[in-house]
């Protein structure tokens, strides 16, 4: 999406909620990938011998994910560990056979999506990284010491805004345009019609578009890269 010249996402693929770690199996569009079946496969015959291996697959990921969602390291670093620990324990009440049918990465998310959601209740939200929202600058443009400010620029404007976002658009944002879930994946992590998932997007990123006009325009840094940009 690009929007009066500032390059929102690219093209890439509240209450008190308690925490749900039911696995996500076969209603997870789209199947599993070969990496998921081994790893659930691994988990379902030896738990204590394989559980290294899936937090060394995800914890980078999850570290991230709770990041975007908190803005806070410390809390996103609690908020991983916690989801492993809530995912041990809950695969060493599974039978095999569930085991074996998981989707380890949505599964991962979905538990890290409600943790954070318990432990954010009655807090306001920092800045949001962005990395993966703001689109790539081209590899010469991106080496000029200009250049750099302006996306520094402009990744702090838009991590402000995005944490300035309701949760419902805030959440479903981020899963779909920087962790690249597919709409119907996150509808299932977020247990939400998929039509639903794909207003409060949609209506995310035109809140976002709204809040930058203005900015944009007071800010002659944004405007000569927008109009660099336009040149070309």
């Amino acid at each position: 999406m690009r929007g009066n010249g500032v390059s929102v996402f690219g093209d890439r693929k509240g209450g008190n909620e308690a925490v749900h770690d039911e696995p996500v199996n076969g209603g997870m569009p789209g199947g599993r990938s070969a990496e998921d079946v081994l790893l659930a496969a691994a988990l379902a015959h030896d738990l204590d011998g394989s559980f290294e291996q899936l937090v060394l697959t995800y914890q980078d990921q999850l570290f991230g994910f709770a990041l975007r969602l908190t803005g806070s390291p410390r809390d996103a670093e609690e908020i991983a560990q916690d989801t492993f620990v809530r995912a041990y324990r809950a695969l060493a009440g599974y039978p095999s056979e569930r085991v074996r049918g998981l989707q380890p990465r949505p599964w991962l998310y979905r538990i890290a999506l409600n943790v954070t959601r318990n432990r954010a209740r009655g807090r306001r939200l920092a800045l949001v990284p962005l990395d993966g929202l703001v689109a790539q600058p081209p590899a010469d443009e991106a080496a000029r010491p200009e250049a750099t400010a302006d996306r520094a620029e402009r990744e702090a404007e838009l991590g402000a805004l995005v944490a300035a976002l309701p949760e419902r658009y805030r959440a479903a944002l981020i899963l779909r345009h920087v962790e690249g879930f597919r709409y119907a994946e996150v509808a299932t992590l977020l247990n939400q019609p998929v039509g639903t998932v794909k207003a409060n997007v949609h209506r995310g990123i035109r809140l976002l578009r709204v809040a930058l006009e203005p900015r944009q325009v007071s800010n002659p840094r944004i405007h000569a890269a927008s109009a660099r940009r336009a040149a070309r």
